[in-house]
């Protein structure tokens, strides 16, 4: 008897712990043309605060597809995808009908349904631990799968985030959340019941128990997907001694890939399990989850009908599926929210990522097996520090990267406001390098069991990461820097400053920039190869740190070895004990830009033939410079040449240097010098020398608006001809300039202005520019601009610094024209959209003031309209009004240009004779503007 009711007891507890989950139950019909689902729904919802309700929130985020200016369709436009923005009415996803009743059969009235967040308001409150029943009716329009991987398309049906649910990270039921189609889980520690009515001959897959072919039910600490298929998706199975569990795919895989999965899954289960201690008995993977989590880095290169494989097809099946895997579990098992708390989860996962790459692909490279193939017998890319790179330095590198831009974020940054790439090289890479640097320092089981206890003691609960961090932190002190490290944008760094030699041992004096306790690791090698590593702790407010090794066969000491913790410089963590660069660090020079080396200071000397303009022609040259494909804070460029034009020798040189505060308004602040010697005209040259200073000012890596402040000085000196000494014309002159610049690069409405003043000894003038273009239609623009300038004092000799009508006057050469003197002839009708912005070839130039409006519409594929018209006014004459119109053929948009005038102030130019001299085109050939142009969306 007292057994009985000791069991009987267990079971009520259990009841009653159940009792107090949450449970959705529906019934879904799909429609005939798969366009539309009719649910019937009933939710339990217990009140999860500690406080009365008064009201309850729905998230009804199948409305974020409904119409332009959502959440959803802004965050889109950041990515740069238009298509949600311009999707047809068909196309959008909505709810179409809603009915909702309460516990007594009364309806609950909804003020429209297009919310994405539905207050509904209760007659009674509902108390702490107290529960409803709603009874919801709705019929939805199911969006296109192409905008966000979800909804409907021609061979499936993707669901998600589309069932109204209650919001579980807001047990008080008051804030708004919206859908940013960024995975965040949002109903959890919920019973299921979902019943579906499908076409015939129609399969569904989910991350739910499916009961019968079209019912599924269980409980969830994630929300439900649902695959609904003419197709049957694989399912692999995995048996082991330590592992049953079902894996199911929701997209096809070929044989070949089936194939190494059941090879690898085992594998990749039982290390993930001995990890984390947890495997579910079924794991869902969808296509969308497949391409955000598979592993970044390793696809094959395409280029033309060219096809280089980095790694091979098994690699690649590993590789890819590790990730997924790990994050889909993780996923399951660690209740999160995603906006404050993202980098939890993704850290682990890159924590697991780089245990397994240690055991498995430690000698990896990271460019794979590409360095291995052969060009005439020869293998190029063993040439570059790329090919020796190791596969776990790239999550050290992916930081170095981004922090070296100073577009780098706080790793506990909300989510909704980080970059895409920071999601990978912050969140993700950065933290998941934390974590690898910690267990090393404790060791990996300690580590590893720790996280074991800490998910299994908070199954079913939502966890808060800065608990297991407090717990970390009690187990091993010196990571105890972890929980204000996640607050700030990292900066730190350790700097090996120099080494004496005393009797047999080495001391060894090392610098940290912070005053946070964090150890480091030093690693000492013999020039045979032979390594030991120490773990050095520092204390609090030790900046200077002496560290006394037996000095033995030692050639090198390196800190942080192979980039395990993400420092801000890795530049200075060498030494070398001997030799002509001891205390030092050696001198390297490479032929190609590369990923920097940070054991040299590598000095990059590249072979130049460029062709510059109609007077130097080709230049044939070798570039000095210190910049790799990162960003550095001292650079330097030299640059002398051949000019093939006039045979003479030409060339440029500059040095800058930038400082990149992490918390301040400004992101950069540069200091530099610059001079270059060229040709302007047959036998003629000049010389440039500038002073300048830039100012760019702190951005969102999300947002695409970017502001600067720039000033210069600048000295010129020129040759000048027989023609020109008569004309009285400038041969040496100083301009100093002041420049504001604000751009906004988003995707529909694009937007710039600048302001700038001008001046030397004979004039001062002050010029407005503002841009905006409207993307209206898919691949359709329009163009706007607005161009004013006005001379406050104009005392010049000629016409040199006037304002152009049609053609610019490239006084300060930094328009790289072809023809900078040209005034005939293929050369001179090359057109900069600059001061005036006319495309016809209306005479003249302005000294006193200008005004332009200049317009340009897309009408059909390359082709568009363009008109332009302004008034300007010079000296002693009268204000003038100019107009004129053509057809713009976009052959390469803002590359290659050609604009064909066909009414003006001239007349109707087709007409005349020489109409072919009146064509203008657009020639712009600058690797910057192409490479800036394909990172938007990125950061």
């Amino acid at each position: 008897m007292k057994k009985f009711s000791i069991g009987l007891f267990l079971i009520w507890g259990v009841v009653q712990v159940s009792a107090q989950k949450d449970s959705i139950s529906i019934h879904a019909k799909l429609s005939q043309d798969r366009k539309t689902l009719v649910v019937n729904q009933e939710i339990v919802y217990h009140n999860h605060s500690d406080k009365a309700l008064n009201s309850i929130k729905l998230l009804n985020w199948i409305s974020a597809y409904n119409k332009r200016g959502t959440s959803l369709v802004y965050r889109k436009l950041e990515d740069r995808n238009n298509s949600l923005h311009f999707a047809k009415q068909e196309e959008l996803g909505k709810v179409l009908e809603l009915n909702i009743k309460n516990s007594g059969n009364q309806p609950v009235p909804v003020k429209t349904v297009s919310d994405e967040n539905l207050f509904l308001s209760l007659n009674e409150s509902l108390e702490p631990g107290k529960s409803i029943k709603l009874q919801l009716q709705y019929k939805m329009q199911l969006p296109d799968k192409k905008f966000t991987g979800y909804g409907t398309s021609e061979q499936d049906i993707a669901l998600k985030y589309f069932f109204i649910v209650p919001d579980h990270f807001d047990s008080d039921n008051i804030s708004k959340r919206n859908y940013h189609d960024i995975e965040e889980s949002v109903n959890f520690n919920t019973y299921w019941s979902v019943d579906f009515d499908t076409p015939s001959s129609s399969f569904i897959q989910s991350n739910l128990q499916q009961i019968q072919p079209n019912l599924f039910k269980g409980y969830l600490d994630s929300d439900p997907e649902f695959i609904i298929s003419k197709n049957n998706f694989p399912t692999i199975k995995i048996d082991t001694e330590d592992i049953k569990t079902e894996i199911k795919f929701g997209y096809t895989i070929s044989k070949q890939e089936i194939q190494n999965l059941e090879f690898y899954l085992p594998l990749q289960l039982k290390f993930i399990k001995d990890k984390i201690g947890f495997i579910p008995e079924q794991l869902f993977i969808s296509e969308k989850f497949r391409a955000k989590e598979d592993f970044f880095g390793n696809n094959d290169i395409k280029f033309w009908k060219f096809r280089f494989k980095l790694f091979s097809d098994a690699e690649n099946a590993d590789l890819d599926y590790f990730g997924i895997i790990s994050k889909k579990i993780l996923d399951e098992s660690i209740i999160t929210d995603k906006q404050e708390n993202h980098w939890f989860k993704n850290g682990l996962k890159s924590y697991l990522e780089i245990l397994y790459l240690k055991k498995f692909y430690g000698e990896a490279k990271l460019l794979g097996n590409l360095p291995e193939n052969s060009i005439l017998g020869v293998k190029p890319l063993k040439l570059f520090h790329a090919s020796r790179v190791k596969l776990l330095d790239r999550y050290g590198l992916a930081y170095q990267y981004i922090m070296s831009q100073n577009l780098d974020q706080k790793i506990d940054e909300p989510f909704a406001v980080l970059s895409n790439f920071n999601d990978m090289a912050i969140s993700s890479f950065e933290t998941g390098s934390l974590f690898s640097y910690s267990a090393d320092k404790m060791g990996e089981e300690k580590f590893n069991l720790l996280l074991k206890n800490y998910i299994a003691k908070n199954t079913d609960k939502q966890v808060y990461p800065e608990d297991f961090l407090d717990q970390l932190a009690k187990e091993e002190s010196s990571t105890s820097y972890l929980k204000g490290f996640l607050k700030q944008k990292n900066r730190v760094n350790f700097r090996l400053k120099n080494f004496r030699i005393n009797n047999d041992s080495l001391n060894i004096k090392i610098v940290k920039n912070t005053d946070e306790a964090i150890p480091v690791k030093l690693e000492t090698q013999t020039r045979n190869g032979d390594r030991t590593s120490y773990w050095i702790e520092t204390e609090e407010n030790e900046r200077l740190k002496t560290v006394t090794l037996p000095s033995e066969d030692i050639y090198k000491i390196t800190l942080n070895n192979d980039y395990i913790f993400p420092e801000a410089n890795y530049r200075d963590n060498f030494l070398y004990t001997k030799g002509l660069f001891s205390n030092a660090k050696k001198i390297k020079f490479k032929l190609i830009k590369d990923i920097p080396n940070p054991e040299f200071n590598e000095i990059y000397l590249n072979p130049r033939i460029r062709f510059t303009n109609t007077y130097d022609k080709f230049l044939i040259g070798v570039n000095f410079k210190n910049q790799s494909l990162f960003d550095q804070k001292f650079l330097y460029s030299l640059t002398p040449s051949f000019s093939t034009g006039t045979g003479k020798m030409t060339g440029s040189g500059a040095v800058s240097y930038s400082f990149l505060p992490a918390e301040s308004v400004i992101q950069r602040l540069s200091f530099g010098v610059s001079g270059s010697y060229f040709h302007y005209d047959y036998d003629l040259a000049y010389q440039k020398s500038s002073l300048y200073s830039n100012i760019s000012f702190r951005k969102n890596p999300r947002s695409t608006v970017s502001r600067g402040l720039g000033i210069s000085y600048t000295y010129f000196e020129r040759d000048l001809n027989a023609k020109m000494i008569a004309n009285r014309d400038y041969d040496k002159y100083n301009l100093w300039t002041v420049g504001y610049g604000y751009t906004d690069n988003q995707m529909i409405h694009e937007k710039s202005f600048s302001l700038s003043t001008q001046g030397m000894e004979d004039y001062n003038k002050i010029t407005a520019e503002g841009f905006y273009r409207w993307e209206f239609a898919p691949r359709q623009k329009l163009s706007l601009r607005l161009f004013a300038g006005y001379f406050v004092r104009n005392e010049t000799r000629n016409n040199t610094f006037n304002y152009g009508i049609s053609r610019v006057s490239d006084y300060s050469f930094s328009y790289n024209l072809l023809g900078q003197s040209a005034s005939s002839g293929i050369l001179s009708q090359q057109f900069i959209l600059a001061d005036g912005g006319f495309k016809s070839f209306l005479p003249g130039t302005v000294n006193q003031w200008i005004t332009s409006f200049n317009v340009d519409s897309s009408v059909w594929k390359i082709f568009h309209v363009y008109a332009d018209a302004g008034l300007y006014k010079n000296k002693n004459n009268p204000t003038q009004f100019i107009w004129d119109s053509g057809v713009k053929v976009r052959l390469i948009p803002d590359f290659l240009e050609v604009y064909l005038p066909v009414q003006s102030s001239l007349g109707f130019e087709p007409g005349f004779k020489d109409y072919g001299k009146r064509i203008r085109y657009t020639l712009i050939l600058n690797l910057s503007t192409i490479i800036n142009a394909a990172r938007r969306g990125w950061y």
